[in-house]
């Protein structure tokens, strides 16, 4: 678990949110994680949260118990004397502890180290420090502390990349925001004084000293301390500067991102004295070089020198080259003696193709020469004893877009960038900064839209680069080229072949897709040349960048293989789906969902290319193989229309696996809340044995309204053996019946459908029948029962990496606790669903706020429950969402206008929640709506209100006798017409049917 205030507070565990809710709940938190895995006293725990007084160690151990629901099991731990919080890491201890290692190396003379913890240490700032316990004694006193920290951390990383080498110019204007927001603080001034004077700059460096001279005097009384006398004396005693050696030319453009590379490199070649930038064409290595070498020049009396190898093309020219740069005639024995004397840095860039010659030049003069250091660019490590490398990989997504929109702008002034469109032209072309430069060129002549349009074609497109680069630094294609002529014929043939995975590799699919005995050692061979990237995780994955996958598709094209490679491509990953497919409905279905969502992208490609061939029974066969895992992913719209795609391509007679593709088909439109009543693949179905070909009847009688065909379809195929399938029946059933308000079997059913998922191991099924349960159980008033419910169901969706689909049970939590009269932290909860940066599915968020408007309502704060219900109307009509929400929102804006005396706008408002209930169908939806029907009618008729509450009752499929609405409603009732009138009248709707239930409920709306 880790836990961040240095900013507004984020608690993660495993990669997921916690969210924690209440202002005096996180400022517990707050001081508990000042010091963690330390005891912190009960007693120093109320003095903090309650420094006025007040509420004691009872009170504190209600908070704790509170903290502890949200956290995960055993990280608050009691202990003698008070409590203990046991995390991973805090980034406030952690700022500390980097920023006092970055001040002890910058004392040592480590400078680029120095620098490389303390950027380390300021980037885990994202804000003002505890800034959510703000206003609480204890967190302003440490926020105080901390921001001087951070400040002396500021300070001591400046002072860290001058001594560094970096370049003053781009400092100063750094020292400069600094000294203007503490005009009395003497340190940044110092520094100002020296990076002017570093920077050539050496007027302006004393009149900055001059200028807080007189600040001093002025405002304090005092003279400049000792540092900033020392820089001034240091201005004036210097000679005039001599410009620094070597050959390093100023480039054109600006140098954008890469900032963790730079200070990684300058600390390996402070460390060390071999570094080789490593990576794909185009990635950006020649000109990272060129920038860390004119960073660390100040560090290299000998100068910094770069030696371009492209041009060489016979390895015995490489020490010739070298001798060329720096004025030699020709001898490795001149190079010697020149390199020996002063510290230089040479930098030999692209040097793939010579790799050997300038790996044993490097290596020769590395041994020979004790002051040399070695910088180096190449698609391939040099190979040398000592060699660090340093991976040169894509830009990251901002450092691409910002990249883009400079280079934009220069061959377009004014452009304005549309940031989305930006980032997915950046995407595409893997964040190669080449590629990137080539694209903005384009905008000369072209507007982004078309640009984006284009790229499918990006070799054609990205051409016309600078006229003074290499011939092969020009074009796109150039670039992929030259590295895949440096391949022989095994790694060509082989590296083609890849292309056809649009996803990662491994060494079995690659063995299996492209024939390859020696699969592992190619793999490693195409690494080791900056053609696949290694992918972070448990087993060996790769991946190749979309831009080189492109050019081999086209060799492979060329050479008239791609037809049957893809085809090899379909074979293997049908066969891992037909594998994964049974073990998906066991316990062990963790380890292949984890393995099929590995290979999502090739999967979905093979999908496609079944699809596109008009191959039916690669088609249906992969659609079937997937259908349960596309239902446990959650994502039902799309996995329905892959499902119709494959199941509507032509086929001439039965196909393997087409009634368990339908089933999955018919399952996940109603999951998505689609419509296919009128689908001719519906009835085109034969019986089988497949446990998904089961859903196919009861899903249909769900799309097309038809409760009893669908019950009658489960009755005649129970009992059933297997565990799965029987729950699925079960819990179908339970559906059926429930969206109709039948509750007599409705918890029978949930019941046999939790303990077959429990039994089959399968965790998606148990999560969806808990929450069925948690519904029916939190409207007979079992709260504890449905929280744990609940609380199991979100549990098990995020055992299934499917924390994004807990949001309807997040609802229903807070739905259930308000009801127990735990209005606050239901509050709390459903906010943090929708406060910025939550990751609560758009289609849900309608839900959340229409929920956050009935506590509103509820409360009698009819202002806020309209924000909230006009919030939720806004993202209904942006974001497509469920129908059941529209009706909901319908029913709460008929309770609004109710509560306003405006009769004619209920009215209205209530005729459409009902309606939109009744097409969707559902039943206890329509209830909500009925609700409102009955106090709209509770003034004039008490008697007919009476009888409206039993029909919603019906539609409710039980007495919803704790929702706040009918509770109130109902002491009204019983008050205004006596006990014995008001069950009366209640029981003639109650004897009702769904049928003449909302006929009823139309009845009394038509009435004034």
């Amino acid at each position: 678990m880790r836990v961040l205030v240095l900013g507004p507070l984020v608690v993660t565990d495993q990669g997921r949110d916690i969210v924690v809710g209440g202002a005096r709940l996180r400022a517990l938190l707050i001081r508990l994680a000042l010091e963690p895995g330390r005891t912190v006293g009960a007693e120093a725990l109320v003095q903090a949260l309650w420094p006025e007084g007040g509420p004691g160690v009872h009170a504190l151990q209600a908070l704790v118990s509170r903290l502890r629901r949200c956290l995960p099991d055993g990280r608050l731990r009691s202990v003698p004397g008070g409590y203990v919080l046991d995390v991973e890491s805090v980034d406030a201890p952690e700022f500390e502890r980097l920023a006092g290692e970055g001040k002890r190396a910058l004392r040592d003379g480590d400078a680029p180290g120095a620098a490389a913890l303390l950027r380390e240490a300021l980037e885990l700032w994202r804000g003002d420090a505890l800034v959510d316990a703000a206003g609480v004694a204890f967190a302003d006193a440490a926020a105080v502390r901390l921001a001087e920290l951070r400040i002396s951390a500021v300070e001591d990383r400046v002072a860290a990349e001058l001594a560094a080498g970096a370049d003053p110019a781009r400092l100063v204007a750094e020292l400069e925001e600094l000294a203007a927001l503490h005009p009395l603080r003497e340190r940044p001034r110092a520094l100002l004084v020296e990076a002017l004077h570093k920077a050539g700059r050496s007027a302006e460096a004393l009149a900055a000293f001059e200028q807080f001279r007189g600040v001093l005097a002025d405002e304090l009384g005092a003279d400049p301390g000792k540092e900033l006398q020392d820089a001034y004396l240091t201005v004036l005693r210097a000679a005039p500067r001599e410009r620094a050696r070597g050959n390093l030319r100023v480039p054109p453009t600006s140098f954008v991102g890469r900032e963790s590379e730079r200070a990684w490199v300058a600390r390996a070649l402070w460390d060390g004295r071999l570094v080789t930038l490593v990576g794909p064409g185009g990635a950006g290595k020649t000109r990272l070089a060129t920038k860390v070498g004119a960073d660390l020049a100040g560090r290299f009396p000998g100068g910094v020198w770069l030696v371009e190898l492209a041009a060489v093309h016979d390895p015995a020219d490489v020490p010739g080259a070298v001798a060329g740069v720096l004025g030699l005639r020709d001898g490795t024995h001149r190079l010697v003696e020149a390199l020996s004397a002063d510290e230089t840095l040479i930098v030999l860039d692209n040097c793939e193709h010579v790799v050997d010659a300038a790996a044993g030049l490097a290596d020769e003069l590395l041994g020979a020469c004790p002051s040399l250091r070695v910088l180096a660019t190449s698609r391939e490590r040099l190979g040398v004893d000592g060699e660090a490398l340093c991976p040169v990989p894509p830009l990251e997504a901002a450092s691409s877009a910002e990249l883009f929109a400079e280079r934009a702008a220069a061959v377009r002034p004014g452009f304005a960038a549309d940031a989305r469109a930006v980032e997915e032209i950046c995407r595409r072309l893997d964040g190669l900064p080449l590629a990137i430069e080539l694209a903005a060129a384009r905008l000369r002549s072209m507007s982004l839209e078309q640009l984006a349009a284009r790229l499918d074609d990006r070799f054609r497109l990205l051409t016309g680069g600078s006229r003074t680069a290499l011939p092969r630094h020009r074009t796109l294609r150039a670039v992929v080229a030259w590295s895949w002529d440096l391949l022989d014929e095994p790694e060509r043939r082989f590296a083609e072949r890849l292309s056809v995975f649009p996803g990662t590799i491994t060494p079995e699919t690659a063995a299996k897709v492209t024939g390859a005995r020696d699969a592992l050692e190619l793999l490693d061979s195409l690494v080791d040349r900056s053609l696949l990237q290694g992918v972070d995780g448990p087993e060996p994955r790769f991946r190749m960048l979309e831009t080189i996958r492109e050019y081999g598709l086209e060799r492979l094209a060329a050479e008239a293989e791609i037809g049957k490679t893809r085809d090899a491509h379909v074979r293997c990953f049908l066969d891992l789906a037909e594998r994964a497919e049974p073990h998906l409905r066991r316990p062990e279905q963790l380890t292949w969902i984890r393995l099929l969502t590995a290979e999502r992208d090739n999967l979905l490609a093979a999908l496609q290319h079944a699809v596109d061939e008009g191959d039916a029974e690669a088609a249906v066969r992969m659609g079937a193989a997937l259908a349960t895992f596309w239902m446990i992913q959650g994502d039902h719209a799309e996995a329905a229309r892959r499902l119709r795609l494959a199941l509507a391509v032509p086929r001439r007679g039965p196909v393997p696996g087409e009634a368990a593709a339908l089933g999955g088909y018919v399952f996940n439109t109603v999951m998505s809340g689609g419509d296919a009543r009128d689908d001719p693949l519906i009835s085109e179905y034969a019986p089988a044995d497949h446990p998904l070909a089961a859903l196919i009847e009861p899903a249909a009688a769900l799309l097309n309204d038809d409760p009893a065909g669908g019950v009658a379809a489960i009755d005649r195929r129970l009992p059933e053996d297997d565990p799965w399938t029987r729950a699925a029946l079960h819990l179908m059933r339970a559906m059926l019946n429930g969206n109709q308000g039948e509750m007599g079997q409705v918890h029978a059913d949930i019941a046999v459908a939790e303990r077959g998922f429990r039994e089959a191991g399968e965790r998606a099924g148990l999560a969806l029948a808990l929450t069925f349960a948690a519904g029916a159980q939190t409207v007979d008033g079992r709260f504890d029962e449905a929280k744990e419910a609940l609380e199991e169901s979100i549990g098990l969706l995020r055992e299934l990496d499917q924390d994004g689909d807990t949001s309807m049970q997040r609802v229903m939590l807070a739905v259930a606790r308000a009801h127990s009269g735990d209005v606050r932290t239901a509050r709390e909860e459903l906010a943090a669903m929708v406060a910025p940066g939550a990751a609560t599915p758009s289609r849900y968020v309608v839900h959340v706020r229409i929920a956050l408007g009935d506590l509103a309502r509820h409360a009698g704060d009819a202002g806020e429950a309209a924000e909230h219900y006009a919030a939720a109307g806004r993202d209904l009509d942006r974001v497509p969402s469920y129908p059941q929400f529209g009706s909901l929102l319908e029913a709460a804006h008929g309770q609004m206008a109710i509560g306003r005396d405006d009769p004619a706008t209920a009215r209205r408002h209530l005729r459409r929640a009902i309606a939109l209930a009744v097409d969707a169908p559902d039943m206890p939806i329509a209830a909500v709506a009925g609700y409102g029907v009955a106090r709209l009618r509770a003034a004039a008729d008490p008697g007919a209100a009476a009888e409206a509450l039993g029909a919603a009752s019906v539609l409710r499929g039980a007495p919803d006798a704790f929702n706040p609405d009918v509770a109130g409603l109902t002491r009204r009732l019983r008050r205004d017409l006596g006990e014995r009138a008001y069950r009366d009248a209640y029981d003639r709707g109650r004897r009702l049917d769904v049928t003449g239930a909302l006929a009823l409920l139309d009845d009394q709306l038509r009435r004034r």
